[in-house]
């Protein structure tokens, strides 16, 4: 990745947290699947506001440079770099359209959305900063008067923009009447492959939830180019959804116990390289699959890397004065992450949605085409959806039993 690349400097960070959550997420061999990007998305808003100790540690646990104006405008390029996908899909779809052809164009939702305690002095170089950078408007909720109608409502807003895929982020009695602001970042993703599966050739093929371990799972099968690399006893393969901006990354052990090391030692860097892969024409087997794992608090996994101060340990600690005055008796300090997840992977494409709340309270071209090489995706794996002009991950996870 070029340094001068304006996403870059986002796109490193979120591929490196979304490798440290991963490792967090649940034993190594069960299914997982979390958004770095929305996770993102919603704790740089909230480092917008943080100060002194609190800023320092999240600055090393988000992963950022010591440049403030630089995480921002990183941030915001690669936010307008996912608008322009979906523009240009439209536009794309619109022209075949036009040619007799017919296809359903990316669609790719993400807002930004702060809902904050009416009457409570918000500082407007903050408010100014999130909406410029972020488009996230301010919204105002009684959380004093009805934390449980606030609840509803948050909620709601989510639903609304993960087409009802994300319900219930904020659980029942988490919000009370000491939240001042809630920061929620949604994505939608609903993409077809470049070249679709056929349907016809989807069968039931083996998948080896470990050495001694067979089971049956429907299976497609097509003969593709894809990027395609061997490295460090892992099979790397990217296919490309229709436009080629976004990719489906997937990374492959040779072996079915080989998944825990293959994660323990990846890299953001390693994440990066699977947007500059070379081509090879394939016989591919992909199990279809689809995720939705229950609701993750992330607030002990980010203490644990050691975002402390943020969450107010120890007690008085926090510091999030650029977001509103900081006094003795009446401060703001994150009070959970919440995140939520799904997928579904299947011969017509992806779709995936995903929503992040935080809580504050008081490739090469080819010369002459080789032979086919088959790959058969047949035992726990790694995969995410990558940005290709980027290289940064909006989706990230493993798969352990794709049934």
């Amino acid at each position: 990745m070029l340094a001068t690349e304006p996403t870059a400097t986002a796109a490193s960070a979120i591929n490196a947290l979304g490798i440290d959550l991963l490792l967090k997420s649940g034993p190594p061999d069960v299914n997982a699947l979390l958004s770095p990007y929305s996770i993102q998305s919603a704790l740089v808003m909230a480092y917008a506001g943080a100060a002194g100790d609190t800023r320092s540690e999240m600055t090393k646990v988000l992963h950022y440079s010591k440049d403030d104006a630089e995480i921002q405008r990183s941030f915001a390029a690669l936010k307008k770099s996912l608008a322009e996908v979906a523009q240009k899909s439209t536009r794309d779809a619109e022209q075949m359209q036009k040619w007799g052809g017919k296809i359903d164009p990316i669609t790719l939702t993400m807002a930004n959305r702060l809902f904050g305690q009416t009457g409570y002095a918000f500082r407007e170089p903050f408010l100014k900063l999130v909406k410029d950078d972020y488009d996230a408007q301010l919204e105002l909720l009684d959380f004093v008067k009805d934390a449980a109608d606030a609840t509803k409502h948050i909620n709601s807003w989510v639903e609304e923009q993960t087409r009802e895929r994300i319900r219930d982020l904020i659980p029942t009695g988490r919000l009370t009447d000491l939240t001042r602001l809630v920061l929620v970042n949604a994505i939608y993703l609903k993409t077809p492959w470049a070249c679709e599966f056929y349907e016809s050739n989807t069968k039931g093929q083996p998948f080896h939830l470990s050495a001694n371990n067979l089971i049956s799972v429907p299976t497609m099968m097509s003969t593709r180019t894809v990027g395609y690399a061997r490295r460090d006893g892992c099979t790397v393969l990217t296919i490309p959804y229709w436009g080629s901006e976004l990719q489906f990354l997937i990374l492959l052990p040779e072996q079915p116990e080989g998944l825990r090391a293959l994660e323990k030692n990846l890299t953001a860097k390693q994440l990066a390289g699977g947007a500059r892969l070379g081509l090879q024409m394939v016989i591919l087997y992909l199990p279809k699959f689809k995720l939705e794992p229950p609701l993750m608090s992330l607030g002990l996994e980010l203490q644990a890397l050691g975002m402390k101060s943020a969450f107010d340990q120890p007690r008085g600690t926090a510091n999030f004065d650029r977001i509103a005055p900081r006094r003795a008796s009446d401060y703001l300090y994150i009070s959970e992450v919440f995140h939520k997840t799904f997928l579904k992977l299947d011969e017509n494409g992806t779709e995936a949605a995903a929503a992040t709340a935080f809580t504050a309270i008081l490739g090469s071209q080819m010369g002459e085409r080789p032979k086919p090489i088959e790959v058969r995706v047949d035992h726990p794996f790694l995969f995410a959806i990558q940005h290709r002009t980027s290289g940064a991950c909006l989706f990230l996870g493993r798969v352990c039993d794709p049934r």
